[in-house]
């Protein structure tokens, strides 16, 4: 055997991709119009096996002000003044979600509808009302018009209804602000009662998916916060040490991590 050839071939092995085959789905919670547009995103998926994205609107707040991505875009709605700025934002967002499902759907129908899903989320200021999470959702899935996206939903007290009434209706949800297990729990009931009802009105249960998004980067900042404390309370070497060595080590690269419902 050629050792040169052997090692050439390890290299070649991508562990993004090795990932898959422990039932591992990559997702990169970031988007911005320069990812799509400039091929970036594309290769992700082709070369480092991305499977899926998620966004919110903190994300394409940075995107807009931190780019000049969408200049314009922007500059093409000035006259339309009939327009605030959350349906320009709306605008803005839903035609790069539509071009990121675009991209992800060989994903999604190569892994039979498990994978390939780019998310969008509902306004925050709808996280305490249930019929305006549910109207909003609504209006939001239709507007995409795509089978690979999914609609963000938090997991609060008005959430969950809004969750199973969702999913009895067919509509791909994505549960974020997820924080503790009980929470978890309470999402995945609303989640198999909404497949029971879309189930009851003929509806194909291969066609719906979900999954919750636990913030373990929380967590993760969490940890850091207390380490950087510890570390203005103590002159122990040994400590210190120790302390410096966990900083930002344990951050996950994603903003959550998406898990299947079930």
């Amino acid at each position: 055997m050629n050792p040169v050839g052997t090692l050439e071939t390890a290299k070649a092995v991508n562990p993004l991709k090795e990932l898959l085959k422990y039932g591992q789905s990559v997702w990169l919670d970031y988007i911005r119009r320069n990812l799509i547009t400039g091929g970036e995103l594309k290769r992700l998926i082709d070369e480092d096996g991305l499977r899926g994205m998620t966004s919110n609107p903190s994300i394409f707040e940075k995107a807009i002000a931190g780019s000049t991505d969408y200049t314009d875009f922007l500059n093409s709605l000035k006259g339309r003044h009939d327009l605030d700025a959350k349906a320009r934002y709306e605008m803005l967002a839903i035609r790069d979600i539509q071009d990121a499902t675009d991209l992800m759907r060989p994903v999604y129908d190569s892994a039979n509808r498990k994978d390939g899903f780019v998310s969008l989320e509902v306004s925050p200021y709808l996280a305490n009302d249930t019929e305006g999470t549910i109207a909003e959702a609504r209006r939001l899935w239709k507007t995409v018009n795509r089978e690979n996206v999914m609609i963000k939903v938090p997991g609060t007290p008005a959430g969950l209804p809004a969750i199973k009434q969702l999913i009895s209706e067919g509509i791909n949800i994505n549960v974020t602000l997820l924080f503790s297990q009980q929470v978890y729990e309470e999402v995945a009931e609303a989640y198999i009662a909404g497949l029971e009802q879309y189930n009851k009105n003929g509806g194909d249960l291969s066609h719906v998916a979900s999954v919750a998004s636990f913030f373990i980067s929380r967590i993760d900042t969490l940890i850091d916060s207390i380490a950087t404390e510890k570390l203005k309370n103590t002159s122990d070497p040994t400590q210190q040490s120790m302390l410096k060595s966990i900083l930002g080590k344990s951050r996950s690269p994603m903003e959550n991590s998406p898990t299947r419902a079930i």
